[in-house]
């Protein structure tokens, strides 16, 4: 009779078990059961790989097994994001370590661990705790792979059928591609002619394609990315496909300062239109982030007692004056007289324009000693983590260090960020402004590596291969810069590389790649013309317009709707493609118009 008792409680047991596990559980999360066969209290004590050097925290507990051996069962919902660090321990003194093992476990999955007493050596017993995979896994990476290979079949016919229709083209039948390579016209711009006689014609195409590559794909992190982790910012340190946009966006503005501004000056306009000019950009851009992108409608009124200061667009802004400022006062009218005949003329672009190089010199010395020197109460001088549970708990209430104290000092907490990227894996308690005050700073530096790359196109734009060659060697300086800092580690190099801090190693990180990206764009664009920047040229020739209404109308109707699959990557993966699907061909309507937004 006890036998079977017990048989019937442990069949309750694991009918519960299998009850859990079906029910629906969100993205990134399985099931996790401990079934325990000890007379004694079991906890189990987890750290996630991503969380550098964290405490471990109480996943869950287990009573004792009954005195016949009916084992307790205790299921938890787990991340299945990066692999966990599991310690199960016996009793109530959580140093006492039985079983320990890390994991990386499946989308959906359920998973079983049993922890009973097995024989071992000389008439003792130690304590096993078994794995088994109840449920498989689902393949979460499934969708995004045949989104991928869609996305890759529709452009491979695109520049086949491109690649045809170039070689059937006359000037009648072709009036919609961007060149015309049988045109006789003699202000059409011709494909067999090299950049140096088609740049002073027409815009620099690579330029508004990269420009529209980042937001385009700056769309689809907003709105998701599928529910994929990769799709998301980093928590803390490291990079993510996130964490690249706005940084590009930034060396974008910098650039397109130093074109513009130079086109402005040589067609007479003056020091003081200009800066009217750049001053009104910014108070516009600054009112749209406070008062625009604040806020959502589920928010209610918005209130000044806890209205969000700092912003994207607020940070965009003040980025663009300062860079602005500096080409409106230090820009070279007539680069023509410095090409030839001076020993330095090999680094013209650099030291024609030391005043700016000074500035940006000053701001990043600025950034560096506010960052390690200011005392900050309760934390070490220089600390660049983000507290919680980091650093073993030893610094809970210092996430951001210098940065997140500047901010609160002079935002007040109420303005700025109360759910910053660490907050879930950290558990932290402070706010933290990813687009805060110390960052600006670096913010500006990054720009002016963009405006670095806008001189260079001034300068050489007559030598293609020049400038090419220009964006190869700062891309490997800044690449070994950022080597340094960062001591090829994710975490334990001098600065590392972090988004939300903005910091020195992130800037010289994405300086790179950005040199490198559009140096490619222009190669293939400007120099070779084998690509006119569709389906990105549109969105990028209509900034403001695109990022302002998919932040505004993200939330609505077709960009989003109620999923029936909320635990499935299938159904969100193609909300987030189709809304920013949608964005793209709205500025390809504004294009065909020729509307163009701008401040």
């Amino acid at each position: 009779m006890a036998g079977r008792t017990q048989t019937i409680l442990l069949l309750l047991g694991m009918s519960l078990v299998r009850n859990y596990a079906d029910t629906e559980l969100k993205l990134d999360q399985a099931v996790l059961t401990v079934t325990s066969f000890l007379p004694e209290r079991v906890g189990v004590l987890y750290v996630s790989n991503a969380c550098y050097e964290c405490l471990p925290q109480l996943l869950l507990t287990a009573g004792p097994a009954s005195p016949e051996g009916v084992p307790s069962n205790v299921s938890v919902v787990v991340s299945t994001r990066f692999p966990l660090a599991m310690d199960v321990f016996a009793g109530r003194d959580e140093t006492n370590v039985v079983c320990r093992w890390q994991q990386s476990y499946g989308e959906q999955g359920h998973y079983l661990v049993s922890v009973k007493r097995v024989p071992a050596e000389k008439n003792q017993t130690e304590v096993s705790c078994t794995r088994t995979v109840q449920k498989e896994p689902q393949n979460s990476y499934l969708p995004l792979w045949i989104a991928f290979a869609v996305l890759a079949a529709v452009t491979l016919l695109y520049f086949l059928g491109y690649y045809i229709s170039m070689q059937q083209c006359t000037q009648e039948r072709c009036r919609w591609l961007p060149c015309k390579p049988t045109s006789h016209e003699p202000n059409s711009p011709d494909c067999s002619r090299p950049v140096a006689e088609t740049t002073k014609r027409r815009r620099l195409l690579s330029l508004d394609t990269f420009r529209g590559f980042s937001l385009t794909l700056m769309i689809f992190v907003n709105y998701g990315g599928g529910g994929y982790w990769f799709f998301e910012h980093a928590a803390w340190n490291g990079l993510t496909v996130a964490d690249l946009v706005m940084a590009w966006f930034v060396f974008i503005i910098g650039t397109s300062v130093g074109l513009a501004f130079h086109a402005m000056t040589k067609r007479g306009v003056s020091r003081m239109q200009l800066v009217r000019k750049l001053a009104w950009r910014t108070v516009v851009l600054f009112v749209i982030g406070v008062c625009f992108l604040n806020y959502g409608p589920a928010d209610g009124p918005l209130s000044w007692s806890w209205a969000r200061i700092p912003g994207v667009l607020q940070r965009l802004g003040f980025t663009y004056f300062v860079l602005a400022l500096m080409q409106t006062c230090f820009g070279i009218k007539d680069l023509d007289s410095y090409q030839l005949g001076n020993w330095w003329a090999s680094v013209r672009d650099v030291l024609l324009y030391w005043p700016e190089w000074i500035i940006a010199a000053a701001l990043e010395t600025l950034w560096l000693c506010l960052t390690f020197m200011l005392p900050v109460p309760g934390c070490p001088r220089g600390y660049l983590g983000p507290g919680g549970i980091g650093d073993y708990g030893m610094y809970r209430n210092c996430t951001g260090g210098a940065a997140g104290y500047i901010d609160k000092w002079l935002l007040g907490e109420n303005h700025i960020y109360r759910h910053p990227t660490c907050k879930e894996l950290y558990k932290t308690t402070q706010p933290f402004d990813p687009e805060g005050i110390l960052g600006t700073i670096n913010s500006i530096v990054m720009a002016f590596f963009g405006l670095q790359a806008g001189k260079i196109i001034l300068m050489y734009r007559q030598q293609p291969w020049s400038i090419l060659k220009r964006f190869l060697i700062w891309a490997i300086l800044l690449g070994i810069v950022s080597a340094i800092l960062s001591n090829f580690t994710q975490n334990k190099g001098i600065i590392p590389i972090n988004k939300n801090l903005w910091s020195l190693s992130y800037v010289t990180t994405l300086s790179s790649f950005s040199f490198v990206l559009l140096g490619i764009m222009f190669y293939v664009i400007d120099v070779k013309n084998w690509w006119g920047g569709q389906p990105f040229i549109f969105p990028g020739m209509n900034s403001i317009f695109v990022y302002v209404g998919h932040s505004l109308l993200g939330s609505y109707f077709p960009f989003s709707w109620e999923m029936k699959s909320p635990a499935s990557h299938t159904e969100l993966l193609l909300q987030n493609l189709l809304g920013t699907a949608i964005w793209v061909f709205i500025a390809y309507l504004l294009y065909k118009k020729k509307f163009f937004l701008k401040i």
